[in-house]
């Protein structure tokens, strides 16, 4: 309920594929992290954070510290005034993706879908590793193979969770419906060191 009260993105940017994540999917994917261990008492990051609900929701939840990283100035005003709102510290961080190198236990994040932008998603899995042992995440069920197969090399394991019906509303131009559906999948993405 909290996550479904925050606002969204004022002025989303279609380059950033900034769609909001919807809360019963962001809630889902907390709850699963909680259930793991994952969040409660640890350092969690948000990458690509826009608005803040996955980090928020990680505080709410009981994560130690969170931190929220975007490149977009608005977005990252929006995700602060949205954390005062929940009543919870997140600390929330201007940056490119590339340049995100913060250890942490665990890191939560719906990357762009590559939608607009092939091949938008892997900087933030490659940066996400580079992070913590930890990830989940969300992306296009039919690159389920490829997300395995790109972890992989960096010595990690991809498990589908769960999978979902992602409505995107009308927001932009090009968008010929009122709202679109598409499958994502949650990913489980672990370091083969923590299984030994």
């Amino acid at each position: 309920m909290v996550l479904q009260s925050l606002s969204p993105f004022s002025a989303p940017r279609p380059d950033l594929e900034q769609y909001s994540t919807p809360a019963v999917i962001s809630s889902d994917l907390l709850f699963e992290a909680l259930a793991r261990g994952d969040l409660e008492g640890r350092k969690v990051l948000d990458l690509g954070c826009g608005t803040g609900p996955l980090g928020i929701g990680a505080a709410l939840l009981g994560a130690d510290k969170v931190l929220g990283f975007d490149k977009d100035a608005p977005a990252l005003e929006q995700a602060k005034a949205n954390a005062q709102k929940a009543g919870v510290e997140v600390e929330f961080r201007q940056a490119e993706i590339g340049d995100v190198h913060e250890e942490a236990d665990t890191v939560i994040m719906n990357p762009p879908f590559g939608a607009q932008n092939r091949g938008a998603d892997r900087p933030f899995l490659t940066a996400a590793m580079g992070c913590a042992p930890v990830i989940y995440s969300l992306h296009l069920s039919h690159t389920e193979d490829f997300i395995q197969r790109f972890v992989k090399r960096s010595g990690f394991t991809a498990t589908p969770l769960k999978r979902y019906k992602f409505g995107i509303p009308y927001m932009f131009e090009f968008h010929s419906k009122a709202k679109k559906e598409v499958d994502v999948t949650l990913f489980y993405i672990l370091w083969k060191g923590v299984l030994e």
